[in-house]
């Protein structure tokens, strides 16, 4: 099969969860032995060469659109006063982006168009209007990597601060009012968790709407036996200029911390994360190292030895609990951070919700009563049978299967 995906940003280098899924898809369908041709919006955040995915062969192909999608506070205040749009959207729709897609389509004899998340899912209704004039346009996927609109609801639900609550409040409107008019234009909707699938159908997404997780290529997640976590250790990683994960840091920052330091004062935490705020990197004397964007996220990880997933607000899945469950890491996440990975709480990763539970859960690992080598074990074994990129790969062909249209007889 040929696959079009169109992506909101070139998914290179793998620092991302979102960059990983995205990436994931197109390689997995290249092993497979089927053609890929991505159009990417090429912004100026990740902007990347014409050749920055090469390395996946001749059966893909990388079409780029530069698109400034910087956020400036001019801009966001003339939508929020002009627009209805919400604003995180409205920076990837772009005439020239559409028209490169409708020049694919018309040039190419494409099976399955593939949109990934909801920043391109405007994109569906060009088409239909565009198919209403005559384009032949194939079946549209959507891969939901979230529901933004619940995530947005649930930051305003905890936002103290009254202006930005109801900044927040209004962007989560905006957002449903847009996943609620473009979702309902796919022929399918793919979402990350079995949770995302239903909170999609009761969106009003036409069937199918069906749950296909993240796949992981665990070539990129060998252990290095030669590395051994120095031991008292705590680490997070995330991009820290999404929301949810910088309010998941200031929640164990200001919650936990500073009790878990007192009682535990040689115990180390590190945070890594691209697009760390400048306040966060101040050095500081409470044994936490923030250390910003690193380059190798299985590095990092191995140096330390629990992971902390803090995560408060969110949807998807979190594919970077399932790089360190691959690499034997033992994680204490919330409930909602592991949202949509097939784990049980005690077996392959550590549950907690409050900070009192987060607190005893810390203190059951420093006084080594936690069996973090067995969790560890455990984790490795579920992420490398449930979650390996080539069985991921086979549920989204039976997908793009099922919508093709029969041959003529």
């Amino acid at each position: 099969m040929h696959l079009l995906q169109l992506c909101p940003r070139v998914p290179y280098p793998l620092t991302t969860g979102g960059a990983i899924a995205m990436y994931d898809v197109a390689a997995g369908l290249v092993q497979a032995g089927h053609r890929v041709t991505m159009l990417a919006i090429n912004t100026p955040k990740h902007h990347q060469p014409a050749d920055a995915l090469h390395h996946l062969g001749p059966n893909f192909r990388l079409v780029t659109v530069d698109v400034n999608t910087d956020i400036t506070p001019v801009k966001a205040l003339k939508n929020l006063l002009l627009s209805r749009q919400p604003y995180i959207v409205e920076r990837f729709i772009s005439p020239a982006v559409g028209e490169k897609l409708v020049e694919l389509l018309q040039n190419e004899t494409v099976d399955v168009v593939q949109f990934e998340g909801t920043f391109a899912a405007w994109y569906a209704e060009l088409l239909g209007r565009r198919e209403n004039a005559g384009l032949r346009v194939p079946p549209l996927v959507l891969r939901a990597h979230n529901l933004e609109h619940t995530i947005w609801h649930m930051l305003a639900g905890r936002e103290q601060n009254p202006l930005k609550r109801r900044y927040l409040r209004d962007m989560a409107a905006r957002l449903e009012r847009f996943e609620r008019r473009h979702l309902a234009q796919f022929d399918a909707v793919a979402a990350i968790t079995a949770d995302d699938a239903g909170r999609l159908k009761a969106l009003g997404c036409p069937e199918p709407v069906i749950f296909i997780p993240a796949g992981v290529d665990f070539a990129r997640f060998q252990p290095d036996p030669l590395v051994k976590p120095k031991p008292r250790t705590l680490f997070m990683i995330g991009s820290l200029n999404w929301l949810p994960n910088l309010e998941g840091l200031h929640w164990l920052l200001s919650e936990i911390w500073p009790t878990l330091h007192a009682e535990m004062p040689d115990v180390e935490l590190h945070i890594a994360g691209s697009g760390t705020p400048d306040d966060l990197l101040r050095p500081r004397t409470d044994n936490v190292f923030v250390h910003g964007f690193i380059e190798s996220a299985p590095a990092f990880m191995q140096q330390y030895e629990l992971m902390l997933v803090p995560l408060l607000s969110g949807g998807g899945m979190r594919i970077k609990i399932i790089e360190a469950m691959a690499l034997g890491k033992a994680v204490l996440s919330t409930t909602l951070g592991a949202e949509g990975i097939a784990v049980r709480d005690g077996h392959d990763i550590v549950l907690r919700d409050t900070a009192a539970e987060w607190l005893d859960a810390l203190r059951a690992w420093g006084r080594q009563e936690l069996p973090v080598a067995a969790i560890g074990a455990a984790a490795a074994h579920t992420a490398t049978h449930t979650y390996d990129r080539r069985r991921v790969t086979g549920q989204f062909v039976d997908l793009y299967e099922r919508l093709r249209p029969a041959p003529a007889a």
